[in-house]
């Protein structure tokens, strides 16, 4: 078995988890510099001040990404550094950063994808009401235009926000993360919904002004259900669990439908509503008008999933996770089948070709006395994900890319550096780059166009 021809390959990460230069070259601060920057907020007061060093070794990794063979890379732009206040005055070097990131990747046959939002709210911004504001929406469109007019003429492949989810109900409702507002539900559902009017506009203003033929998507997250068995109840139990609207009181952000439904289907799931109908007395659904546009794809970010199950009585249940399975370091179930299954569902709903944008293993990994970063779990993780995404493919979704997260070993929000994601070991003291055990096999994925080929190559010891 092997992948679709023109399968794009490829990497992802994101900007203040990986660039650093904080404060460099007319940058304004972001959220996450205040949040991390206040002791408490993060392990061990861990910062993105440096992180990876991208923004001064950008040419390094560009170098990395075209020795692994990347046919793709997925970054983020950070808004600070085009608008240090969030609109009004542009930064000129910050744009000439990713302009010249752009150009680097694109001399190295690499297709540059561009995510304009992936959590790097000004704090500008923030202080004049953030995604509160009724006119935030506008601020992401004029943050938007000024990005599409200086690299639209070399980039096509555009994502307007990404994992909503976590920046509302994470950071806006729960308090996690940055910018760590606990607010009431009336009010996080209002941030959810001027985000997505935000992503709306955006999609707008990249129709509008960009100067090559865009393909404009999303990259969402949310739950993923996975049938115990494959008979029709399971996958039935399954579609409809994983299609709720309301997940539960403690994390009601984390669904797919509340989101999703609106930017595709154009209105927001009517369990939602019925639900919440009480906490959006500000609702106007002459807003879908500007949040459903058409999109070109959909891009899914799969780590994990749950397994249903259905009792003596035909109830769906979530099945209880057995003692001592298979776990990230970051405490996330190994779950392939959820690639499977979350592609189905995602694609029966929303019928857009997918792009995975995310999918990858938080580990600990380091360098051995051998020079080697061996990491295994990491290859076996990949590799059962990468089978699971070629049957979800063969039973007939569209699937176009894969992007594995994350090209680099990075800051990882709230708990810093004490995880790692990366294809890549960096050395945080030094900024040395490793290419970990499984960069080279997933060069061998790329060239094989077969995770299957590329893992019948490996010794039984690397095997283990």
């Amino acid at each position: 078995m092997t992948f679709p021809e023109d399968f794009l390959w490829g990497a992802a990460t994101s900007s203040y988890q990986i660039e650093g230069a904080w404060d460099a070259d007319g940058k304004g601060e972001s959220v996450w510099d205040a949040f991390t920057h206040t002791p408490g907020n993060i392990q061990a007061n861990h910062t993105g001040d440096i992180a990876c060093d991208h923004y001064h070794r950008y040419q390094e990794d560009v170098d990395i990404m075209q020795y692994i063979g990347l046919k793709g890379y997925r970054f983020s732009i950070n808004w600070t550094r085009v608008f240090p206040d969030g609109v009004g005055r542009i930064n000129q070097p910050g744009l000439d950063f990713y302009s010249k990131l752009v150009d680097a990747l694109l001399a190295a046959n690499i297709d540059p994808c561009v995510t304009l939002f992936h959590w790097e709210y000004p704090r500008a911004l923030q202080l004049r009401g953030g995604w509160l504001n009724p006119d935030s929406s506008k601020w992401f469109a004029e943050y938007t235009q000024a990005v599409v007019n200086h690299l639209s003429d070399r980039v096509q492949k555009w994502m307007t926000l990404n994992e909503p989810q976590c920046f509302v109900g994470r950071a806006h409702y729960q308090g996690f993360d940055a910018p760590g507002l606990k607010l009431s539900m009336r009010d996080a559902l209002l941030v959810c919904h001027n985000a997505l009017l935000a992503h709306g506009r955006a999609v707008q203003t990249i129709r509008q002004h960009a100067k090559s033929t865009p393909h404009v998507g999303w990259a969402p997250v949310g739950v993923n259900r996975v049938p115990a068995t494959e008979d029709q109840a399971h996958i039935d139990a399954a579609r409809k669990l994983m299609m709720q609207a309301v997940i539960n009181e403690k994390d009601p952000f984390w669904t797919n439908t509340w989101f999703s439904d609106p930017a595709i289907l154009g209105h927001y799931p009517q369990d939602g509503l019925d639900y919440y109908k009480d906490q959006m007395d500000w609702y106007n659904p002459d807003d879908m008008k500007i949040i459903c546009q058409p999109l070109d794809f959909y891009g899914a970010n799969i780590y994990s999933g749950s397994v249903v199950t259905i009792d003596s009585e035909g109830n769906s249940k979530l099945e209880t996770p057995a003692l001592g399975r298979p776990a990230t370091t970051s405490n996330w179930a190994v779950e392939p089948r959820a690639m499977k299954w979350g592609l189905k569902f995602l694609y029966e709903r929303y019928n857009l070709p997918i792009y995975i944008t995310e999918n990858g293993l938080s580990n600990t990994d380091w360098v051995q006395a051998n020079g080697r970063v061996s990491d295994p779990q990491r290859i076996d993780f990949l590799y059962q994900y990468l089978l699971a995404l070629e049957e979800a493919i063969d039973d007939g979704v569209d699937v176009r890319g894969y992007f594995q997260w994350s090209l680099l070993d990075n800051f990882e929000w709230i708990i810093g550096y004490n995880s790692r994601f990366g294809l890549v070991h960096v050395d945080y003291e030094t900024q040395q780059r490793t290419l970990k055990d499984s960069a080279y096999w997933y060069k061998r994925v790329i060239e094989l166009n077969s995770p299957q080929e590329a893992s019948a190559e490996l010794t039984p010891m690397q095997q283990i």
